[in-house]
C-alpha cells in the first residue's frame, strides 16, 4: 500500500485509488497466479522484492485487468490479459467512459 501511495504522490495524481491488499478482490474474481520458482530470480535481478511489496510471502501476482463499471454496477468493459506487457488502449477506455452519460 505504501508503494501505491508513493506512486500517487510522485505522479501528482488527484483521483481516488483503490488498493487490493493481499489480492483479496483478485482472488474473488479468479485473477491471481503464483510466480514460478524460475521467474523469482528475474524479479530479484530487477530489485523487485515481491514479498516486501505485497506484504506477504506467497509470490502471488494479480493478472493485469481493467474493469469499467457504471453507476448501476454493470460491467461495461472487461479487459484481462495474462501478458503484463499488453494493456488496454487508453482511447478505448475513454470511449467507453464517454458512453456512461
Amino acid at each position: 500500500m505504501a508503494n501505491a501511495i508513493a506512486l500517487k504522490e510522485k505522479l501528482g495524481l488527484t483521483f481516488p485509488m483503490t488498493i487490493d491488499s493481499n489480492n483479496k478482490a483478485a482472488h474473488q474474481f479468479g485473477l491471481t497466479y503464483v510466480l514460478s520458482d524460475e521467474l523469482r530470480p528475474v524479479y530479484e535481478n530487477f530489485a523487485i522484492n515481491l514479498p516486501e511489496v505485497n506484504g506477504e510471502s506467497s509470490f502471488e501476482l494479480p493478472l493485469p485487468t481493467t474493469y469499467l463499471i457504471d453507476g448501476h454496477g454493470t460491467i461495461r468493459l472487461a479487459y484481462i490479459n495474462a501478458d503484463h506487457t499488453y494493456r488496454l488502449d487508453p482511447e478505448e477506455i475513454i470511449t467507453v467512459l464517454k458512453s456512461f452519460s
